[in-house]
């Protein structure tokens, strides 16, 4: 089935018209680049890490310390705002794409799509715990603890896939469902051969 019908299939929502404002660019100042470490299958930060988690809400804080995973990490990196080291030895872009692929057979694509995602100004988190990749606010939400407005909570859960990726319709329905739960919209975000990201919502519609 080509790209043209599936999306005649769907509706399409204003969502649409916020994931095309490519025109914006999330803005970052860049007040220090700070030192990090690799650790496997994530990047530790313990000196000025909030200078890397603001602005962006980039990583998981945890005491004195910011854990980002690792597509955090190489977009930080690669729009120099931070520096990897592994023990001492500084690890530039290419080599940590490359040992993100080895962690995760999926990065090649998580990343394409979460540095979509990032340029279109959209604040997005791992979705590890949902059972999804991303989890995505609308623009302007400020993370916080503690009771949220409506627009405050999660508005997308985002799935990354390549453009040949199959699945069954159970399988399709359990990720309905998931969004569904949690009052969040579903994306499909297939990225083609050329890198190219497209975003399709999947949703429950009543007769």
């Amino acid at each position: 089935m080509s790209k043209k019908n599936k999306q005649e299939n769907i509706p399409a929502p204003h969502i649409e018209e916020d994931f095309d404002r490519k025109e914006y660019v999330e803005p970052e100042v860049i007040k220090v680049v700070v030192d990090t470490q690799l650790a496997e299958d994530k990047i530790i930060v313990t000196r000025h890490w909030e200078s890397v988690y603001e602005p962006g809400y980039y990583g998981k804080q945890l005491g004195e310390r910011l854990e980002l995973a690792l597509v955090e990490a190489a977009l930080l990196l690669k729009r120099g705002r931070i520096r990897v080291f592994s023990g001492e030895k500084p690890v530039s872009f290419e080599e940590l794409f490359n040992h993100a692929v080895q962690v995760d057979k999926r990065f090649a694509h998580r990343y394409r799509v979460y540095e979509d995602l990032r340029e279109r100004g959209l604040l997005v988190r791992t979705g590890f715990k949902f059972g999804c990749d991303y989890r995505v606010y609308e623009r302007g939400v400020q993370l916080k603890k503690g009771p949220k407005s409506a627009k405050e909570h999660t508005k997308w859960i985002v799935f990354c896939v390549a453009e040949d990726f199959t699945m069954s319709f159970q399988e399709l329905s359990r990720s309905v469902r998931l969004a569904h739960n949690i009052r969040a919209r579903m994306l499909w975000a297939i990225v083609d051969n050329e890198g190219d990201c497209t975003y399709y919502i999947i949703q429950r519609m009543k007769p």
